[in-house]
């Protein structure tokens, strides 16, 4: 268990183990309408074995998990961009705040650390994509992202409803 309100950096085991929690946050976010890649019918099982898949095949990625007095609150994972023609960029991908931990500053300090670790891989930029109009967007402004633009249409809702989607970026470094 990680000590409330701390950022901790999740090995492949941590990963592993953690994942059916790991798995909860993404059912809460899906229940709550997330664009996090997964639709309604979103299980468990389902997401336990996303995470399973990231501990089984990590490409450099880093998983940040923080936690609140409950328990693992939030999650977002630091991926540096495969190939030859974007060393300099990672993305921030699956960022995900527990509703019963929003608005206390957990999403603002895993974005943090977040941007930390992508500048300890090296990076100078970071982008990262979410709904349009979404709360992560507002929050996404006031840490300094930047919206390079709106794709419409760019996914479906968990309901299947159309979303907008917005595309960030962040110079971190050099």
């Amino acid at each position: 268990m990680l000590a409330p309100h701390s950022i901790r950096r999740l090995g492949t085991e941590d990963v592993r183990g953690f994942a059916p929690v790991l798995a909860a946050l993404f059912l809460d976010a899906v229940q709550e309408g997330a664009s996090i890649g997964f639709m309604d019918d979103l299980t468990l099982e389902r997401a336990t074995r996303y995470w399973c898949d990231v501990a089984d095949a990590p490409q450099g990625r880093v998983v940040l998990a923080g936690a609140d007095a409950v328990g693992i609150a939030g999650v977002v994972i630091v991926a540096p961009m495969p190939g030859e023609t974007q060393p300099h960029r990672a993305e921030i991908a699956k960022m995900v705040v527990h509703r019963r931990a929003r608005g206390r500053g957990l999403g603002m300090a895993l974005m943090r650390a977040a941007e930390d670790e992508a500048r300890a891989m090296g990076k100078s930029l970071a982008t990262l994509f979410t709904r349009s109009g979404s709360d992560a967007e507002r929050l996404y402004r006031r840490l300094g992202w930047l919206k390079a633009g709106v794709i419409p249409d760019d996914s479906l809702k968990p309901d299947g409803a159309l979303c907008d989607g917005a595309v960030f970026y962040k110079r971190i470094g050099r």
